[in-house]
């Protein structure tokens, strides 16, 4: 949250001011206007691109319908564009090939100017979380979870407000990830922040992987960024006596230990504040750093982006140090990066061999997600050809 900072705005003559809340670190706005439902969608659209921000009195469905509207608008290709992309398949110039990297840069770029666009429209909501205006939903319970206790009135963007919702439904319905030994359901509940492990393809590798033979001696395993907990409660699931997890992500923290108690591992899984390894050693040590090496462009995106491959670079480095005599280090990465020419094969390689390891096996799987087969996506060159890889690392042993 973008704590301590206000926002201010002029209604009926008068000047106000309330904190501004932003879970993405976004300034408070510096032109505002109030607007209700007597605004049109293109006037808002308007407003939005120039940078003046839209905080809403009128109805609130009304004004979920025109950020669907902004969103309608921001998709869709102006004839402006469409003629110029005419002239040029006329003309005769060559035109340099966009590299998979420039894709990507463009990719992000137009989800950042669109993010901002939309983060335009604005709500106001009470000190106990509630929102007055007309048909607003009740979602205490929802903003309760990400903002806590406030003793203020506060201006938030409705995307974010509409994303605290979304979160607050996958906290309370969960997430299957994988049956008991009856073929009942496990659940985790992500809370907002956290990486939620919706990518089904990488559980199953876990879940399937042989575990090393050291673990019969020294049933110990690391957990290196738990997140909310599945890949420790996978182990547990499959008889590692003892499991210490870690993070460094205060939610993240929070959400790892309800789901562990929930489930009644507690005692066989403990979560340490820690930046990667806590202390000691393990037969097992398991890490699925974010994939994709770009900065983060707001605070929601560290689950996602390992600028420079900073945590994966530091998980293969401290492999040696932490595992014991014929232990596994398991890395799960996918090789997206390397369609998009931000990561060669050959990097990740040569930082395996400099951290004195070596690769015993290499699991892999395609992905399922519904991402991977929309030809629309401007990604799509990239994720159709996606694999996700469970890599059985090990110490070189001299001889």
């Amino acid at each position: 949250m973008n704590e301590g900072s206000s926002i201010y705005w002029e209604e009926g003559g008068q000047n106000c001011c309330a904190v501004w809340h932003s879970e993405n670190g976004i300034a408070a706005h510096k032109k505002v206007v109030i607007a209700d439902d007597t605004l049109t969608a293109d006037d808002a659209y308007h407003l939005a691109c120039e940078g003046t921000a839209i905080l809403w009195k009128g109805d609130f469905q009304n004004a979920r319908q025109l950020l669907q509207a902004l969103v309608r608008r921001i998709d869709k290709p102006s004839k402006k564009s469409k003629r110029a992309g005419k002239r040029i398949d006329k003309s005769n110039d060559v035109i340099p090939k966009k590299t998979a990297k420039d894709i990507f840069n463009q990719h992000r770029l137009i989800q950042s100017q669109r993010a901002r666009i939309l983060g335009m429209l604005l709500i106001q909501c009470n000190p106990d979380h509630t929102i007055p205006l007309r048909r607003a939903p009740d979602i205490t319970q929802a903003c309760s979870e990400v903002y806590g206790t406030v003793d203020q009135s506060y201006v938030v963007s409705l995307r974010e407000l509409l994303g605290v919702v979304s979160a607050h439904e996958w906290r309370k319905n969960g997430l299957p990830i994988l049956a008991d030994e009856n073929g009942e359901p496990i659940y985790v509940y992500p809370h907002y922040g956290v990486f939620s492990p919706v990518r089904g393809e990488y559980i199953e590798l876990v879940c399937s992987a042989p575990l090393p033979k050291s673990l019969d001696g020294a049933s110990i395993a690391f957990d290196i960024g738990v997140g909310t907990g599945v890949l420790s409660i996978i182990l547990a699931m499959r008889d590692v006596q003892k499991i210490v997890a870690t993070d460094q992500d205060d939610r993240a923290f929070i959400c790892a230990k309800e789901n562990i108690a929930l489930l009644g591992l507690g005692s066989q899984i403990d979560i340490v504040k820690a930046n990667l390894f806590p202390a000691g050693k393990a037969s097992l040590i398991i890490c699925n750093p974010p994939w994709v090496p770009a900065r983060p462009s707001s605070l929601l995106e560290h689950a996602v982006y390992d600028p420079e491959s900073q945590m994966l670079k530091g998980f293969l480095a401290g492999l040696k140090e932490h595992l014991l005599p014929q232990g596994e280090g398991w890395l799960i990465l996918s090789d997206l990066a390397e369609h998009l020419e931000l990561r060669s094969r050959q990097e990740l390689l040569s930082w395996i061999e400099d951290a004195g390891l070596v690769v015993l096996e290499r699991i892999d799987t395609k992905p399922k997600h519904p991402k991977a087969f929309d030809d629309s996506d401007s990604l799509h060159f990239a994720r159709a050809a996606e694999i996700t890889s469970l890599w059985r690392l090990q110490i070189h042993q001299k001889h």
